[in-house]
């Protein structure tokens, strides 16, 4: 396995090779994950690409951007596009806001973080919150967004999406209760929302053959999602004192961040489905769960559960 400072070395060599100013759009981006993606990118451009951070803070979004090296090329810009991910017609909304932003886009890397330990919470639009955040969400993106992908592939560029969740801590899914609405319970949210990523990507990656589609687990990192998370005053403090206490054991946002954009940069380097492990390498078939017929019905009720209702 690589040191971190070699894959801070291909990651730079990667895109500064590019002859073009690369797009990107965070979801995700103004905390965690996300944000330590997003500063690599912007490091390893020299601030030359036009970056969009998507989340609900604006103040985090803009105090990340104005740490982002200073552009010189007139086509680079770095923005924020406001979201609740939890909705879907509020992605549909940046979606659009996006597209008439950009012309094309390369990269699409989607982290959105949502804990808490109360069970079943539906939003209006009938979706768990959890699994609207960690699932739905990055389906919806990808739909949204998929028209700008194909147009960076038409022109001979990167056109690659990438989703952070669990690849390879999945479980088997239940094709009888898809969205969990009769048999919800925090494990099983957990072990099928990778799945259903697994799944996603490769049924996107079916209908665009042209285009590279990956899922990746980060592995324990040290962010805030504990700081924000739905749950008591006293797991909320118990958790804080573990990472006080066990917080050396776990990645930084920055490492964490070349690592995931490694493994989207460099080891997802053809089209078609990947899945990605904690420190940017291909995790193959390992810990696999699901198969075709499931693949098909996911999609279908993604497709009813994420439609626009009257």
């Amino acid at each position: 396995m690589p040191s971190v400072s070699k894959i801070r070395q291909t990651n730079a060599a990667a895109l500064s090779a590019k002859q073009y100013i690369p797009t990107a759009v965070f979801v995700g981006g103004t905390s965690g994950i996300g944000e330590g993606m997003a500063e690599a990118f912007a490091k390893h451009t020299q601030g030359n690409a036009h970056i969009i951070l998507v989340g609900r803070n604006r103040a985090a979004a803009e105090s990340i951007i104005s740490r982002f090296p200073k552009p010189t090329s007139p086509d680079a810009k770095h923005e924020f596009v406001q979201c609740d991910v939890a909705l879907m017609r509020n992605i549909r909304n940046a979606s659009a806001e996006i597209r008439s932003k950009l012309p094309k886009l390369n990269y699409l890397a989607m982290s959105p973080g949502f804990m808490t330990t109360s069970g079943r919470n539906e939003t209006e639009e009938g979706i768990d919150r959890k699994l609207a955040v960690h699932y739905y969400s990055r389906w919806m993106f990808t739909k949204e967004l998929i028209s700008l992908l194909e147009k960076a592939q038409e022109q001979g560029e990167d056109a690659k999406v990438f989703t952070v969740l669990a690849a390879g801590a999945g479980g088997p899914i239940d094709v009888n209760d898809l969205g969990l609405k009769k048999t919800y319970s925090l494990k099983n949210a957990a072990l099928q929302a990778p799945t259903y990523n697994d799944l996603m990507t490769e049924e996107f990656a079916a209908r665009h053959p042209t285009i590279t589609f990956a899922h990746a687990i980060p592995g324990a990192v040290r962010t805030n999602l504990f700081s924000a998370a739905e749950v008591s005053t006293f797991t909320k403090k118990a958790m804080g004192l573990s990472m006080t206490v066990f917080g050396f054991l776990l990645t930084s946002i920055e490492d964490c961040g070349e690592y995931m954009l490694n493994g989207m940069l460099n080891v997802a380097s053809a089209p078609g489905a990947w899945r990605i492990d904690s420190h940017g390498e291909d995790l193959a078939r390992r810990r696999y769960y699901g198969s075709e017929e499931e693949r098909k019905k996911l999609w279908e009720h993604t497709v009813e559960a994420t439609r626009e209702k009257a």
